[in-house]
Order: C-alpha cells, then structure tokens, then sequence
C-alpha cells in the first residue's frame, strides 16, 4: 500500500466505531475524499488536531479497496479566528457544506479549495464582515462550479446598464424589469449598486472579490439575488446556511 502525500480541508466529520471518524477532505489533486481515520477521536492520536472540521492540514493517506485511510496528518492553518466571532463560525460551516455540495470526487479542484481557504482566511485573519463575505463567496462558488450568471448587459434588449435591473435566478441571466417579463416568473430585483458589486464579484480579480462595500438595502438585494440563484441552480436548501440565518435574527 503506498502512501499519498496531498493537502486537504475537513469540510465534514462523522463518528464511527468507538473512536474512528469518516472526514470529508477537500484535496487539490483529489477532489471531494472520504478519509477513515482511525482514532481520531482520542486525544491521544497524533493527527487529532487535523481531523477537526475547517482545519487545513498536509495529510498521508494510503488506500485500501475503495477506502482511503489517514497514516499522518500536520495542521497549516486552524483558522482560529472564527472561534471569536459566532457568526464567521456559523458561516465557515456554511461555507463547507455550500463546497461539498459542488466539489466532486476524484476531479481535481484547485479553484474551489482556494477559493474555500480565501474564504475562511477572509473571515478569520482579515476579519471581513460576514453578512458582506457571505453572498460574495456563494456567487464566485456558483460560478467556479459552472453556474455563472450572465450579467454584462440585459439578455433581451443588450443594455449594458438595465433599466431597474433584475436577475433571473432560472435562466441565469440580467433583465430590464420590462424585458423578458413573460419569460420567466423567478426573478430578484437588484439596484445600480447592487449590480455593480455582482459584476465585481463574477467578472473581478479573485484576489479582490471581497473588496467591496455596500449599504444595507444594496447589500440585502445582492443577498437575495445571489441566494436564491443559489436554491433554484442546486436544487436544494442548506441547513448550515438556515441556520446562519436563524443566528442572524
């Protein structure tokens, strides 16, 4: 059995036996990998500290069958940071389980897992204010995992600026309020601010996506433009962000 040197991020951790857990690992080279690591949960295994949900860690992992399974496990970065905001903490689950949802197994995925770490490093080191990183890191993942919206100029009448612009969470398209109105009946109002940070955040340098600022009503049509995009594209609702929102109230 030889041994795999890769480094991943546990977006999920499941008990098993007595002290045995399943890791869901976001690995560059590997994809989405679930790790059985024997012993996790004792404190006295070595590699305890890895095998903790949103730990990055340089892992060894050997496969047996279908299975892989941890030899060694040493933590880059713990993201401790969000262990002192609840929010950021409630948002980084919900950030791992939006990144399961759209990771695959056995493809490679150096964009999501960076796009993952930035994330998280954004509400950890850097701070960021959550309710502005959150609709901001569900757009650029959509879009990582082939859901960008178009959003350079209304699909129907090709205006760059749309007269009260809205977006169409079905086809995935800018419209003017009157174009296209028969078209589809799912779409979420935006505003010239609220559209201006959408373009930034699809179509601007992925070091700066959350370089942005916004008041609270553009920043509130921006959330609800980019969340339901998000429900209506995947199909699915995400307990980790529901209970984000229930933090919120």
């Amino acid at each position: 059995m030889s041994a795999m040197v890769t480094q991943g991020l546990v977006l999920r951790e499941t008990a098993t036996k007595e002290s045995d857990k399943i890791l869901t690992l976001l690995t560059p080279d590997l994809g989405k990998v679930s790790v059985i690591a024997r012993g996790a949960r004792q404190k006295r295994c070595k590699y305890a500290a890895s095998a903790q949900p949103l730990v990055y860690s340089e892992w060894t992992l050997y496969q047996r069958g279908d299975w892989h399974y941890a030899r060694e496990g040493s933590p880059l970065e713990l993201f401790s940071g969000l262990q002192k905001n609840l929010e950021a903490f409630y948002l980084g689950f919900c950030f791992a389980e939006l990144t399961e949802a759209v990771a695959l197994e056995d493809v490679p995925c150096q964009d999501i897992l960076r796009h993952l770490l930035n994330g998280l490093y954004a509400l950890s080191a850097l701070q960021k204010p959550p309710e502005l990183v959150r609709p901001a890191f569900i757009l650029r993942l959509l879009c990582l995992a082939g859901y960008e919206p178009l959003a350079e100029a209304c699909a129907y009448c090709g205006s760059p600026e749309p007269e009260e612009p809205m977006l169409d969470v079905v086809q995935g398209v800018l419209r003017c309020r009157r174009c296209g109105s028969g078209e589809s009946g799912y779409s979420r109002p935006l505003c010239p601010a609220s559209l201006k940070a959408l373009r930034h955040i699809v179509y601007g340098d992925v070091k700066r996506i959350y370089s942005f600022q916004l008041t609270p009503e553009p920043l509130r049509r921006l959330t609800d433009a980019v969340e339901t995009l998000l429900t209506v594209q995947l199909e699915r609702s995400f307990s980790t962000l529901e209970a984000y929102k229930n933090l919120q109230k």
